[in-house]
């Protein structure tokens, strides 16, 4: 079976994101995102714990996130995740962080830090978010439309449902 390296999170930036070059010129925006979970205890008691990751995204994705989203907006992410391995100058040992490489995004609630719609064809969010809906953007090449093809349609009669020859059937 093969592996799967895919994370997908709802949360909170927890500063504005930064926006960097690499030396081919490539942009990278840098961010951190809360991701908060509730719970009851064993007691009744409600519990309440926060997660904190590291994000970046690549590309035409990182100039429009760092466009878009402030400290405190809500965000779906969704991508992989890097491990990054170096020695402390310091102290001479190994270190290591988990990060997030985002590769999917899309705006949650309305600017300003209200709830409003949001996801995949969700509703709408006022304020200023060009065209009055936040763009959803992927670090993905755009795929090349291909012509359709028009599929030759089986005679159909209403009170026997559809004819197909035996050929027609793939299995």
């Amino acid at each position: 079976m093969a592996d799967l390296n895919k994370v997908m999170l709802i949360g909170r930036l927890t500063r504005d994101p930064q926006l960097k070059y690499l030396p081919s010129q490539t942009a990278v925006c840098e961010f951190g995102i809360a991701v908060g979970r509730k719970w009851k205890s064993p007691t009744g008691e409600q519990r309440e714990d926060t997660t904190f990751v590291d994000c970046a995204c690549f590309g035409k994705s990182a100039d429009i996130f760092q466009q878009y989203m402030a400290k405190g907006k809500q965000v779906y992410v969704e991508g992989r995740l890097k491990l990054d391995t170096w020695e402390d100058k310091q102290g001479g040992g190994k270190r290591s962080k988990m990060s997030l490489v985002v590769e999917n995004f899309i705006f949650l609630g309305a600017p300003g830090g209200g709830q409003g719609g949001g996801g995949q064809g969700g509703g709408g969010q006022s304020g200023d978010y060009e065209g009055g809906q936040a763009p959803r953007a992927q670090n993905r090449p755009p795929q090349q439309q291909r012509p359709q093809q028009s599929q030759p349609q089986a005679p159909y009669d209403d009170a026997q449902g559809p004819q197909f020859a035996e050929d027609d059937i793939p299995f």
